[in-house]
């Protein structure tokens, strides 16, 4: 069968239709403040195509590009400031350790990112809620939140299987492991029982939870895998990384895989094509649509 191509638009049309909805019929629109402290033209050209699209919907943006040494400040400002509904910051600001404390500097309830510690613990626990009566749920990061959905559009999800079992059997590949979108997409996955191999430029690990395991427990498995011993395995094969220069090998690729890519970038070759069964070359419209659901979630747990 021919390859599907499916287009990031498709998959976030019903989200974007749905968010402008719930934001017309409120008085006070939610807003977003971006800091922009870095000179990636990837962050950038993301920044302004955020606010292309959060004024779409209705929603308030204001960017504010500053040097990163007066960062802390501002988030620390932006915190305290009543008008703002939730924070976004464009990393890599150091792109080093100080980027977490940066992260956890945002006030959780503004955090549209879901980077900040309080909840990073919840994802990684599986613990989709803020409090006991599970009537708030916590947010998640918004690129890996969106391959996930992504995943859910295109059938790769099977949910007549139980909750928490609804990847079981499936065995995915996510060619990257930064803090903000590889790591935790590995753990969304694993959560949901997939075998995930999670590939960055020093080793492979594998995140996975048993099937008698706790929902709450995944594990994570030092190996010395080389790209080429686990890429034919996989179903399913995600790819994020920042540079053009970067291919993913057509001929490793599995007959029939689902190939998706979450860099700003092709990191999948024109022949990928001769050889998937769905391809999804980029999916930030989708991570677009999360941020603007974020927001409108952050900004009624405030109101």
């Amino acid at each position: 069968m021919p390859c599907k191509v499916v287009l990031a638009a498709e998959v976030a049309s019903n989200f974007t239709t749905e968010i402008k909805s719930e934001v017309s019929q409120k008085l006070e629109k939610p807003k977003l403040v971006g800091f922009l402290a870095n000179d990636d033209p990837y962050a950038e050209k993301y920044a302004h195509s955020s606010s292309k699209h959060l004024a779409e919907a209705g929603l308030e943006f204001e960017l504010r590009q500053i040097p990163r040494e007066e960062l802390e400040a501002a988030i620390k400002e932006a915190n305290q400031d009543d008008k703002v509904s939730g924070i976004l910051v464009y990393y890599p600001v150091y792109g080093d350790q100080r980027d977490q404390t940066l992260q956890d500097m945002v006030d959780p309830t503004k955090d549209v990112e879901g980077l900040n510690v309080v909840y990073n613990g919840k994802l990684y626990s599986n613990d989709r809620f803020l409090d006991d009566e599970k009537t708030r749920k916590a947010i998640l990061p918004c690129t890996p939140l969106a391959v996930v959905k992504v995943l859910d559009h295109i059938g790769v999800y099977d949910h007549s299987l139980p909750y928490g079992d609804h990847l079981r059997g499936k065995t995915i590949a996510i060619v990257n492991r930064s803090e903000v979108v590889g790591r935790p997409l590995a753990a969304l996955l694993a959560n949901d029982g997939a075998k995930v191999y999670s590939i960055d430029i020093n080793d492979i690990q594998i995140f996975a939870r048993e099937s008698a395991a706790s929902i709450n427990s995944h594990t994570i498995t030092k190996t010395e895998f080389k790209p080429e011993d686990v890429i034919p395995q996989c179903d399913v094969v995600i790819t994020g990384v920042p540079t053009a220069a970067y291919k993913m090998p057509t001929a490793l690729l599995k007959p029939g895989v689902v190939a998706v890519n979450f860099a700003s970038v092709r990191n999948f070759e024109p022949e990928v094509k001769d050889v998937a069964s769905i391809y999804v070359p980029s999916v930030g419209k989708v991570t677009v649509s999360m941020l603007q659901r974020n927001l409108l979630r952050l900004f009624n747990y405030q109101h």
